[in-house]
């Protein structure tokens, strides 16, 4: 047996936890919005919708069965329409000078393209963690989608997570009711 303090790293026994980041992220998010936009009306959903892209369509012309079964990450909610889709990813997001896509997958932005149209909503926002070198917290970019036609409004935004739960619940609310406020 070798002394405690001896240089060989295979002797020393440990635990590696790994979490799920993108999983705990959502959850988070979904369950501090439940409790500040309840009393304003607004119902959150969490991995709901459950709506399909698409459906084959059968040689007689009918439709036969769903495929690729969408679960938004949370669904806000008002008078039973959908007024904002949030989409969370626990990814570092790019400061603006250095990238103009932030670091946004494209991959993302269709999702929550196909997201507008299939839940009708107005409203879309990719929600990532804060750190230090973004210029500031909440939505930091605002986008049209380029469909003619379409209103549809995505926001990039970013909330610290580190903050006291009170004062992130705070940022929550007023960055979501803010996009949720602003006309179609």
């Amino acid at each position: 047996m070798r002394p405690i303090g001896s240089n060989d790293l295979h002797d020393l026994a440990g635990v590696t936890l790994l979490f799920p980041m993108n999983d705990l992220f959502e959850a988070y998010v979904a369950a501090l919005l439940r409790k500040a936009l309840a009393p304003e009306g607004y119902e959150v959903v969490s991995q709901g919708g459950l709506r399909y892209c698409l459906n084959e369509i059968a040689p007689d012309g009918t439709f036969g069965r769903p495929l690729f079964r969408t679960k938004p990450d949370c669904m806000v909610r008002r008078n039973g329409r959908t007024v904002l889709v949030i989409d969370t990813k626990w990814k570092r997001l790019t400061a603006a000078g250095s990238d103009p896509k932030r670091g946004v997958s494209q991959a993302d932005v269709y999702q929550l393209m196909a997201y507008a149209r299939l839940y009708d909503s107005p409203r879309l926002m990719l929600l990532y963690p804060h750190h230090p070198d973004l210029e500031g917290e909440g939505a930091l970019a605002r986008h049209r989608l380029n469909v003619p036609g379409a209103d549809e409004r995505l926001t990039i935004a970013s909330i610290d997570v580190a903050a006291d739960r009170l004062a992130t619940m705070a940022s929550l609310k007023a960055l979501v009711l803010g996009e949720a406020m602003v006309p179609a």
